[in-house]
């Protein structure tokens, strides 16, 4: 799946644990009649590619929806979900070949048929 939007915050990356379990946020705001700001978390080794992107850039993420079970001391099960990112790039490829011309139909172009038979004997060979 993938979600696009404007960069509205960029978080520090966070480590929990003993086994330095690393996490880093970034909100994005989609460009919609309603705006939703969507949580995207990024995790370990992922954490490293939000580094190039900063608060009011377009881009695409490319996420996975999670989803988990907990059960808490009282015996109550709990459902958790969250948003996990696993590619970001900027949109501005998608628009700059958004802004070129259009191609022409086929039909503005002359077909090959219509030539006279005389223009094929200039070849050089």
């Amino acid at each position: 799946m993938e979600v696009q939007g404007k960069v509205k915050m960029v978080g520090e990356t966070q480590t929990f644990g003993n086994n330095g379990f690393r996490k880093r946020e970034i909100v994005l705001t989609t460009d919609e009649q309603y705006p939703q700001h969507i949580m995207v978390e990024f995790v370990q080794d992922k954490t490293d590619l939000l580094n190039n992107f900063k608060v009011g850039q377009d881009v695409k993420v490319s996420i996975n929806l999670r989803g988990r079970e907990w059960t808490n001391p009282q015996g109550e099960v709990k459902y958790f979900n969250s948003i996990q990112g696993w590619r970001i790039e900027g949109a501005q490829a998608e628009q700059s070949a958004a802004g070129m011309p259009p191609v022409p139909p086929a039909e503005a172009f002359q077909p090959a048929d219509n030539l006279n038979e005389e223009d094929h004997d200039d070849l050089p060979f």
